[in-house]
């Protein structure tokens, strides 16, 4: 008898095949991208009803998120800060946190959790149906056809999504110091102006937007290779936001650390 195989190396093979067959994938979705603009082809309609779609859906729990963050932020500032002596730097954390990093990962935790699985639910549903081998027998690639459109529809909504978290999450967190905390406002917005910069806001849109790129990658890629009928699609779902919210992780720490080399840190402290 052969030696059986070691636990464990049938699923780290089987990471490693989807692994290579989500980076094709995003490689062909790349290129269909530019075919179809280049030739004037983009299903405006559908990017549309996709963008329509993902911000109903996203919009409101990102904002029950956000408000809730920047209280808590304002309230931990300001407490740390009086112990420290040092309760003038409110609008510094708030830039750091809110800015920087809250507010790109609130959208891509949206949109893979909330846009992603209903994206991820629709597609596979379409491919148990047989609707997308029925496109491509007619000659209609489902790149094209439905991934393209998604993942654009996916970008514009985290990058508007991301504007609209930061603009609630800073108001939330200097209302709580302004009113509550009673710290005084132009201390405030004067170290948020200090230590925030334009490169800052720029750098969360590029999150944001490479976000949602992965989530709407992954999410229609798993919605296309479902299997099994619904319950099939139910796993793929499961997967799609799970797999998101890893990539999305490491697509932060990478961007945050090539950030901070790239640009130095602004204000004294």
């Amino acid at each position: 008898m052969g030696a059986e195989a070691p636990p464990g190396r049938g699923a780290v093979a089987d990471a490693f095949t989807q692994a290579g067959m989500l980076l094709a994938f995003a490689v062909q979705t790349g290129r269909a991208t530019v075919r179809v603009v280049l030739r004037r082809k983009l299903a405006w309609r559908e990017v549309l009803e996709q963008s329509w779609f993902l911000a109903a859906v996203t919009t409101t729990p990102a904002l029950l998120v956000t408000i809730p963050l920047g209280v808590v932020v304002a309230l931990n500032v300001g407490s740390m800060a009086g112990q420290l002596g040092a309760e003038g730097y409110g609008g510094a954390v708030v830039a750091f946190v809110i800015v920087a990093q809250a507010s790109p990962l609130i959208c891509a935790l949206m949109i893979s959790g909330v846009g992603g699985s209903a994206l991820c639910a629709d597609l596979g549903a379409r491919t148990i149906r047989e609707e997308v081998d029925a496109l491509e027998v007619m000659g209609i690639p489902a790149i094209e056809r439905f991934v393209v459109p998604r993942v654009i529809a996916a970008v514009l909504v985290t990058t508007a999504l991301a504007c609209l978290v930061m603009a609630v999450g800073i108001s939330a967190s200097f209302a709580f110091q302004v009113i509550v905390l009673d710290d005084s406002p132009g201390s405030f917005l004067g170290t948020l102006t200090q230590f925030s910069r334009v490169e800052d806001f720029l750098i969360a849109e590029v999150k944001a937007a490479s976000f949602g790129v992965l989530a709407a990658l992954v999410s229609c890629f798993k919605g296309l290779t479902a299997k099994g009928g619904p319950s099939g699609v139910g796993d793929a779902v499961n997967e799609a936001v799970v797999l998101s919210f890893i990539l999305v992780f490491v697509a932060n720490t990478v961007l945050t650390e090539l950030y901070s080399v790239i640009v130095p840190a602004r204000g004294a402290y």
